[in-house]
């Protein structure tokens, strides 16, 4: 449903888009054959701004399609609540690091003659009701393999669903393995085809519609008839369970999610291949040109970031110090708040979904500001969109400012809005610590804390995601430990929080040389194994050609 590929594109909402295009770039650096289909969301998701009682307010992220993106002629069509509905597709060129190109081809359906409610289909990034929801995943499903077809991919061998969003293709690939009549078992050859990725264990990340709005959406679907039994046995039409249905290989996205998901879904055999992130695309300009510099052939291979380890760590604390003043410069221009560049500053920067919690550092201020004044003082930036109908998140929003605001002289504050790409390429670069509070399970796996390892950031986490294969205690990072069991268990998570942090804060001020040789094993323990191109020879081995 998302692809972030160029940061003023904003046909991304946050994590899941951004290792959608990370996982197209590592395919191209490793020239894998393969093509990306996804939406184009004309106006975008949108453009985050905060009035001063720290409230978000949301405005349209117009963009001019035609400066990053060539028209293609193929054209194709579906059937959408009785109305004929064309579709046209622009391509954009993913190049890899040796030329290899993987075309990325965004729907649209801003077509002449398509009525005006169908032309705003491909206009917004998760907006509008369930009918609209449902109707841009079956122009992103069943409109994407037609799309396919017309652009003359006749013979792909893998269909790979990146979440439930794109499911509905399996009825298009049924209903061309019924007109195919070769014999063989339609669902099963259907099976053969598709791979299935789950991203989260939320359940607003697995959509379902009533059978009512699917049969007014995409009418009297013969497949959807035929198989209702095994599709919607409560009546229901639930996207994962599509997915699911139809997929020779499940996988969730870290070792912990897949044991997760597996318990969710017990009659599925669910694999796990952990997240990662294009290490070209995030290192920052200093760390881009230590890493040339001192470790040969970390583009072409990424383990080859183990070596960091042998960088001394004054050219590792000076490119640190680099990106640490980049992005302090920033935070002066965009919020008038002037930060020290000798200061720990710890960052959190994420989707403002309440389940992230960041809001944890702040629940008992007084005890946060007992660690500074017992070591030293701290620095906190804070970035994240809450979704326009989320009000939850945008209490969360407007909590973690106020009070960020409102606390002592021993800790600066500041929230950065309209968190993107190249924001957060700045925020997780430029820290000292990477904070990370979900609230366990939840967290599927997390990316951010590894764009930060890979500029040597460790994370200060709870253990969940990714950061329980990550984990090395006082050597990639440091663990927030989930108390047992008590009457107030946030606050008691919170305590631990505290604890932590206060040893955090005394080693950066008191032990320096030991915090820099942490950085160093961030990068080489985290960053040379938690990169998309190790996830994409996984996916090659396991999903897409075994």
């Amino acid at each position: 449903m998302e692809i972030g590929l160029v940061n003023e594109m904003p046909t991304y909402s946050g994590g899941l888009g951004v290792l959608a295009g990370d996982t197209i770039r590592s395919g191209a650096d490793l020239q894998i054959p393969m093509v990306a289909v996804s939406l184009l969301h004309r106006k975008g998701y949108f453009i985050q701004r905060i009035d001063a009682e720290g409230r978000q307010h949301e405005s349209p992220a117009e963009w001019r399609v035609d400066a990053f993106l060539q028209p293609c002629q193929g054209e194709a069509s579906l059937e959408l609540a009785g109305r004929h509905v064309r579709l046209r597709a622009w391509r954009y060129d993913a190049t890899g690091e040796g030329g290899f190109i993987i075309p990325v081809y965004f729907l649209d359906a801003d077509v002449d003659g398509n009525a005006p409610e169908d032309r705003a289909l491909t206009h917004w990034l998760y907006g509008g009701d369930a009918r609209y929801r449902l109707s841009q995943e079956a122009v992103l499903g069943i409109g994407g393999v037609r799309m396919l077809r017309a652009l003359g991919f006749k013979h792909i061998t893998r269909f790979h669903m990146n979440e439930g969003h794109a499911s509905l293709l399996t009825l298009e690939l049924l209903e061309e393995a019924l007109k195919g009549g070769d014999g063989a078992d339609p669902i099963e050859e259907v099976r053969s085809r598709c791979v299935f990725t789950t991203h989260t264990p939320v359940p607003a990340g697995h959509d379902q519609f009533p059978m009512d709005l699917v049969t007014s959406v995409l009418g009297a679907n013969p497949q959807l008839e035929r198989y209702r039994a095994l599709l919607c046995p409560d009546n229901t039409l639930n996207m994962t369970s599509l997915a699911l249905n139809f997929s020779r290989y499940i996988n969730g996205v870290a070792k912990r999610h897949g044991e997760v998901s597996q318990s969710m879904f017990p009659q599925y055999p669910i694999d796990s291949i952990t997240n990662g992130i294009h290490c070209v695309s995030w290192a920052s300009p200093s760390f881009t040109q230590l890493f040339d510099a001192h470790v040969p052939g970390w583009r072409e291979d990424n383990f080859n970031l183990r070596h960091a380890l042998k960088i001394s760590s004054r050219e590792v604390s000076r490119a640190h110090r680099e990106a640490k003043r980049a992005l302090l410069d920033h935070v002066k221009t965009a919020t008038g708040v002037a930060m020290d560049l000798n200061t720990l500053t710890i960052g959190f920067a994420r989707r403002a979904a309440t389940y992230k919690r960041a809001d944890l550092l702040f629940q008992d201020p007084p005890r946060l500001a007992e660690v500074t004044m017992d070591f030293g003082p701290i620095q906190l930036i804070y970035a994240g969109k809450a979704h326009p109908r989320d009000e939850g998140g945008k209490d969360l929003i407007q909590r973690v400012i106020r009070t960020g605001r409102a606390l002592p002289g021993g800790v600066r504050f500041a929230y950065l809005e309209n968190y993107n790409m190249a924001l957060g390429r700045l925020i997780a670069a430029g820290v000292d610590v990477w904070l990370n509070t979900p609230q366990p399970p939840l967290e599927a796996s997390g990316t951010s804390g590894m764009k930060a390892a890979l500029n040597g950031v460790p994370s200060l986490s709870i253990l969940d995601g990714w950061w329980v294969e990550g984990h090395i205690e006082n050597v990639t990072g440091w663990e927030i430990e989930v108390p047992p069991q008590t009457r107030d268990p946030r606050i008691a998570e919170a305590r631990r929080l505290y604890d932590k942090l206060r040893k955090v804060v005394m080693l950066y001020y008191r032990h320096p040389d030991r915090f820099v040789e942490i950085r160093k094993h961030a990068i080489a323990l985290n960053a040379s194994f938690f990169n998309t191109q190790r996830m994409m020879q996984q996916y090659v081995v396991r999903a897409y050609f075994r």
